[in-house]
This record gives C-alpha cells, structure tokens and sequence, in this order.
C-alpha cells in the first residue's frame, strides 16, 4: 500500500514571553491553508500534534500545555499605518480543533521579531541600531498593539539582561503596548457593572468582576473559592473537582457577558473567557523556589487557561488585570488595596510581573487607552515543519 509522503513548510519556533508556538508567513502556507477554514485548521493541528489521547502531542511541535500548543501566522498589513497582520491560533491539545476567539498577549512580544527577520516589515522602518517601533493589527480581536523592537546593526537583538519570571533565562526586553485593548462599540463591563452576583447552579453565588479587555477575563476574590491567590499549579491542577467548578463558573460567567447564549457552547470556546481570582498581597513561594515579599506586590492573582491552572500570567489576562486595578470598585483594584492605581506589581506562580494601564471615565463608562507591560522574546529553532501529505 503506498502512502503519501511528507510535506514541508517554513516554520519558525518561537518563545514570547512565557509561551511558545510555531509562527508562520502566510504567504508559506499551502495555498488552501492561506484562507480560513477546515483546511487550515486540520493541517495547524497535524503540525501541533493534536488532537492527541494521551495529552502529550508526541506526534508534533506542541509541548503539552496550553502555553507551549499554539500557532500563530503573519503576514504584512494591508491595513492602513500598520507593519503586519497578526492571527492567533489557540489548539486544543486533547480535542480537535483550534480557538481563534482571542489572542495570545505573550506570543504577541515575539511577532515584531518574527516579522523583522522574514523581510515583512519596511527596511526604512528598522534603524541601524536603537529600537524599531513596530505597528500590529491583531486580527483576533481586531486591535493595535505596537511593539518596541531592540535593533543592533540592523538586525533583531534577542539577548540581553531582562529577567521575565516565567522564564529561566534573561533576554532583551520588548515593551509591548495594548492600544484601546476594548472596542468603543463594546462595554469594558458587559453586564454594566463592576461587580456583579453569578450564580453558579449547584455550585453557588459569587461576586465577579467580568471585563473585555485585553481578553474577556472572569476575576472571582479567591476566599469566596477557599483559596488564597497564593496557589502553584500542584495545588489545583490535579484536583478534578476544583478544575470542574473553575470550568462552570467560567461557562455561566460566558453567558452572563453575552459571549455564548448555551452553557453547552463553552466546550468550544475554551480559550474565552478566562477565568481568575485575585487577593490581597501575602507571601509566597514561587514554583522556583523564590521568596515573593508581601510588601513587593499589590496583589496576589491566579489564572487558568485551557482549563488548568497557569504556571505564570497570560498576556492578554495581564492586560485584564492592570486595566481592572486602574478601575476603583473592582474585585482586582479592591485586592489591590482601593484607590487609583496607574501601575500594579502582581503575583503569579512563578513571580511578579508589572502592568501600566491608562484609563479614564467618560458619559458613557470606564475607557482604557492603552496597557503597557514588558516581556522578551526569541527564535528557537528556523526551518521547515513536515506534515504527511495526506493530511485532510
């Protein structure tokens, strides 16, 4: 019997941030993966090795978790005062199919790079040396994040001395910056409040920040769970019964912010929205072993993603968070102490990280203008993925 022998395409992989992926050009794509679809979707599936029984993604490029399945593809700006376009492909590891619902904050520190070292960006864009100023149109979420790109003799530098906790070793720093992370035809606050009471059915009532910003993110205050915002992944993620009530407060939280009308739709949307519970700063031991000072944060923040307990802080769900802390009367900002906060220092399970959001309230509710955070990025490996041929 003959079988269909292997292709290949351009790939690159890539760390941003605490995540990695596979970032393509679009123009290497076969020619029916360049559009969206089922074609594309089966073949960003084989590359990542997915769907996979045993949770492993041995077959494929994905490392198993929900920070290390992802894709991601670019390709130069047809819009207006932009570099390059940006999509964002969350796959699940276990399931066959992939979440183009949202973004990928981390990924998002690595896209100027990846853009820079494959000829997409403008050469009169990229000074000699100094850094590039890099505009991206993230097609998730139709936003603009512009990127600040370290340049060295006209080439990306991706090392340095910036320590991201999360990651084990230092690299340049690229300050990302969220612009207007929250459309002004949506509401920052879906339901129109900073707190509301979601109820849970069989599980019970819980006060909740819900906000669209950066991601749809549900924040719960971590007493009200029996937590302490203290929690490292082996805390939760091997306890099922916690994982299961995470799951139907982020499913009802779905419907309450009018992203899903069925509890039975959020199987298919796991990438959105994400779920969170905040409390007040306290000490801790990071997943490393460092000692986080209570008086060295302003509050203490746990994340899941994918369904399970996240090692550091999503991008996109730190953007939640500093635009949520800037908001006095949120569950975020009243974990952080109260008041006005143009800038919060957070824990995660493997540190702190430090967000900047600027915000103001107009007629017509709470306005972000931008989040700004610093994460670094770099190449891992370049050259082709291969993929059966047959593959579809």
């Amino acid at each position: 019997m003959a079988f269909a022998a292997q292709i290949q395409i351009p790939a690159t992989y890539m760390r941003g941030g605490t995540s990695k992926g596979v970032f393509f050009n679009l123009a290497d794509l076969p020619k029916e993966c360049q559009v969206a679809g089922a074609e594309r979707d089966v073949m960003l599936l084989r590359v990542i090795g997915s769907p996979d029984p045993y949770g492993k993604q041995t077959d494929g490029m994905g490392g198993a978790t929900s920070s290390t399945s992802k894709t991601v593809i670019v390709s130069k700006s047809s819009k207006a005062n932009h570099d390059v376009d940006y999509l964002f492909g969350q796959v699940s590891i276990d399931k066959p199919f992939i979440d183009w619902s949202g973004n990928c904050g981390n990924l998002t520190a690595a896209v100027g790079s990846f853009a820079i070292a494959n000829g997409l960006v403008d050469a009169d864009r990229i000074p000699k040396n100094g850094v590039a100023t890099i505009h991206i149109w993230q097609k998730n979420i139709k936003k603009t994040i512009i990127a600040q790109v370290p340049i060295t003799n006209g080439e990306v530098q991706e090392t340095g001395d910036f320590e991201l906790d999360g990651v084990t070793f230092p690299a340049a720093e690229v300050q990302v910056e969220f612009i207007s992370p929250v459309d002004a035809s949506n509401a920052m606050f879906p339901t129109g409040n900073l707190v509301d009471d979601l109820v849970v059915p069989e599980i019970g009532t819980f006060k909740a920040t819900m906000i669209n910003a950066g991601i749809p993110t549900i924040f719960l205050n971590a007493e009200a769970i029996n937590y302490t915002a203290t929690e490292l992944q082996t805390d939760i993620n091997g306890d099922e019964k916690a994982l299961a009530m995470f799951e139907s407060i982020r499913a009802y939280g779905a419907i309450k912010m009018g992203l899903i009308d069925h509890i039975d739709q959020a199987s298919a949307r796991q990438h959105t929205p994400k779920i969170a519970f905040v409390g007040k700063s306290k000490n801790y031991l990071s997943s490393s072993g460092r000692k986080i000072a209570s008086g060295d944060i302003d509050l203490n923040v746990r994340a899941l993603s994918m369904g399970l307990l996240h090692h550091a802080m999503m991008g996109t769900a730190a953007v939640a968070i500093g635009t949520a802390a800037a908001i006095p009367g949120t569950l975020v900002n009243l974990a952080a102490g109260g008041g006005k906060h143009k800038t919060v220092v957070f824990g995660h399970p493997s540190g702190t990280l430090k967000v900047g959001a600027e915000v103001m309230q107009s007629q017509n509710g709470w306005v972000v203008n931008k989040v700004v955070m610093s994460r670094s990025a770099r190449i891992l490996m370049k050259g082709s993925v291969y993929i059966p041929g047959d593959v579809g």
